[in-house]
């Protein structure tokens, strides 16, 4: 089936749905606050599957290289593994002591295996979010600072450029990677969009290199060309559009995951999963490896 104009995917509607990625031939996501590991099918609408419930807000995951139903998450107040059998395990306590409560929001496994956690006090302090970088063999790297609910990364396919969202200033930053050991050598601004085109929430960048953004109170989602000019936006009938990615057999099916946390009402289609079919194919999923 062919989708030329936004269409629900599900009769589900979830709180807050986020990290959402294509892992071989099936979408995963997160109904963030609620703690929830979703995954649903690609070639038509469906109903969701809950494969995990955790006890605390998951923020998103990652696949581990070589471990087939393993994930990474950023889940709770820092990072943990998710066994395909078994009970989470510890991997990383990021921010259980930071003064302000604070939890894991966005996350994702940049293409030489690292992952990319940030964080975010719950009352959104300004500057109380983080960026942590998690290799192997490694301590964890705040790697950005001073972010108030940064979402995102999105990486290139080479890995050698990174875009990071800051939602509530509407912000989106580039910032130049060392392929080999993650390092930011370089910061520039991306986007600066003001507030009644909604916040940068969920990102990702397709094959062609452009950057493909879910805007958070704008109803809508957006695609920009490297030199951050506006390509392409997409309008959605759901209010909070939260993570976005590309998927489906031939990765040129677009998936948003939408928000009715804090609506009130929330409208028939807030907090639903929408596909949309576009031309330019996302890139493969990126794996995690484990520590």
């Amino acid at each position: 089936m062919e989708l030329t104009e936004p269409t629900v995917w599900s009769g589900d509607r979830l709180e807050l749905g986020e990290g959402l990625r294509w892992v071989g031939d099936r979408l995963v996501l997160v109904d963030l606050l609620a703690g929830r590991l979703l995954e649903t099918d690609g070639d038509r609408p469906g109903p969701l599957r809950e494969t995990r419930r955790l006890d605390v807000p998951l923020g998103a995951v990652a696949p581990v290289a070589g471990s087939p139903g393993d994930w990474l998450a950023a889940a709770g107040t820092g990072v943990a593994l998710l066994p395909a059998h078994g009970e989470p395990r510890p991997v990383a306590e990021l921010v259980a002591d930071d003064p302000e409560p604070a939890r894991m929001n966005d996350a994702v496994a940049d293409p030489h295996g690292r992952f990319w956690a940030g964080s975010m006090t719950y009352a959104g302090v300004p500057g109380g979010g983080t960026l942590y970088r998690l290799a192997p063999g490694a301590a964890p790297v705040p790697a950005v600072t001073g972010l108030t609910v940064p979402n995102g990364p999105a990486f290139d396919a080479p890995g050698t450029t990174m875009y990071l969202a800051d939602s509530p200033r509407g912000e989106v930053d580039r910032f130049t990677v060392d392929p080999r050991t993650g390092e930011l050598l370089g910061r520039e601004p991306f986007l600066r969009l003001p507030a009644a085109d909604g916040g940068p929430d969920g990102m990702t960048v397709d094959a062609a290199g452009h950057l493909w953004v879910a805007l958070w109170g704008g109803s809508a989602v957006r695609r920009y060309r490297p030199d951050g000019t506006l390509d392409r936006e997409i309008r959605l009938p759901a209010r909070q559009p939260a993570g976005i990615c590309l998927g489906g057999p031939d990765l040129r099916r677009l998936f948003v995951g939408t928000a009715r946390h804090g609506l009130s009402p929330a409208g028939p289609a807030d907090g639903a999963l929408f596909a949309v079919d576009v031309p330019v194919p996302g890139l493969p999923i990126a794996y995690a490896f484990a520590s």
